[in-house]
Parts: structure tokens; sequence; C-alpha cells
């Protein structure tokens, strides 16, 4: 897979579709790469964090040529409500474009029982793939959705098969879908029919179990790109502007 990556690279950074056979090859290996993958990843600072990307690709090229530096950690939703989701989980799997072939469309969805969370990092041009979450610095938790009930201690998180169509409910579910709310305490079920709604109080409990400052995740519409909950403990990141045709602004944390 390194030794193609130089050729993908180039072809794809031109517009220019990979054939199905390196396409479907590069799905193969990607999904072997990742379940050699921890489900919680430790990463060092600095790294720029980003949110949902909902197949905008465009965008997401854009972000790609700002001076962010050198590591970039996704928390998942890269695709759906865009009009290039195949396009951004692609480039996400070293720049990819998407042809029409179906057996690459169900090759996707195969390997998203690999990527359930969306957390890719991605290190010049070496994809460190979605993992449940992951742990910068030994001080801040990035996930996807929020908290559950299920999980006090990151070595629980580190213990979760991923490997899997995500559950409807319990831990990895949680994981997911959660959400914080600042006009609540403790966990309330999530009108999303999945995960849970918690409080600040879940967060300062959570935080000083596993000695961290902060959990930054994704997973909500903010209209002004980002929305920082509970005395400066939580962060939320958008990443797609203009998302579904609404002014909405986009942000990135480093």
């Amino acid at each position: 897979m390194a030794n193609d990556l130089p050729a993908w690279f180039e072809r794809l950074s031109k517009s220019q579709p990979l054939d199905v056979t390196s396409l479907l090859r590069l799905i193969a290996l990607s999904k072997e790469h990742l379940a050699n993958q921890p489900t919680l990843l430790d990463l060092p600072a600095p790294i720029t964090i980003c949110g949902d990307i909902h197949g905008q690709f465009s965008d997401l090229l854009t972000l790609m040529t700002l001076d962010i530096g050198q590591r970039i950690l996704f928390l998942g939703d890269f695709v759906d409500r865009g009009s290039h989701s195949v396009e951004t989980i692609s480039f996400l799997l070293v720049r990819m474009k998407y042809n029409g072939d179906t057996r690459v469309y169900k090759a996707f969805m195969d390997v998203f029982d690999y990527l359930p969370l969306g957390t890719p990092s991605v290190q010049h041009d070496r994809i460190l793939t979605h993992v449940p979450g992951a742990l910068v610095n030994n001080q801040l938790l990035a996930i996807h959705g929020g908290l559950s009930p299920a999980i006090h201690y990151l070595d629980q998180i580190r213990m979760i098969n991923r490997v899997m169509e995500i559950p409807s409910d319990g831990a990895f579910a949680d994981l997911v879908w959660s959400d914080p709310e600042p006009k609540t305490n403790g966990f309330h079920l999530s009108p999303r029919g999945a995960g849970y709604m918690f409080g600040g109080d879940i967060v300062e409990k959570f935080l000083h179990l596993n000695d961290l400052q902060h959990i930054s995740r994704a997973h909500q519409l903010c209209m002004e790109g980002y929305q920082v909950l509970f005395r400066d403990t939580l962060s939320t990141i958008w990443s797609a502007p203009n998302y579904c045709y609404r002014y909405v602004q986009c942000s990135m944390l480093s």
C-alpha cells in the first residue's frame, strides 16, 4: 500500500479517479490497517481537530490547504447530507474518487464497520484511521458523540470491540450518539433515539476520574462553528460550512 500511495496521491490531486481495481485494493488494505489500530488512539500535541464534514468534499480540500500543521484528527460524520460523500471518505483513505461501480459502494459500506466514529489522524501521506476515540497528550479526550453511563474510565473505551456495525444501544452507541445538555444534570435518554443527553456534572466527574482537562467532540450543528460548555471543559467542533445551504460557520481546534 505504501508503495502505491505517491502515485495515488498525485493522480487524485489532479482530480483523476483511481481505477476500480486500485480503489477496491485500497479499501481492503485500509480495513487490514484499521483492524490493527487500538480502540483509543494516543496522540501527541500539537494536533488540529476537525468536526463533521458531511460529504462537503470541496470544503475538505480547502481545509487541507490551510496552514494547520501536519497532523489532523477528524471526529467523524464524514458522509451524508453533502453531495460528495464517497469522494470525501475516499480522500481520507488516500484521496480517492468514486466512479460509480457498485462493488466499490458495497466495499465502502463494509469498511464503515471498521470506521464507526470517524477519527482518522492524518500525518503526511500516512493515514492513521478511525477508532472510537483519541487521547491527545493525556489531557484531552476526542470522541465523536459524547459520554456514556456505562463508561467511567478510559480503559473501558480501550476494551470496546469496534469492528462491527454500530449497535442501537450500549456504551459503543453512546460514544457515537450522545450529546451534552447545559440545562440538565446526570444522564437522560436522547431524543435522537440512541445515546443520552448528559450534563456538566457528568463531564466534571469523568475528567476527574481520568485526570483529563477537556473533552472535544463533534456530532452537533453549531451555527458559529463551535460551542464551548461547562466552564470550558467540553467543546463541540463543526467543520462543514454553509451546511445544507444554511449560513453556518465552521471551525477547527488546534
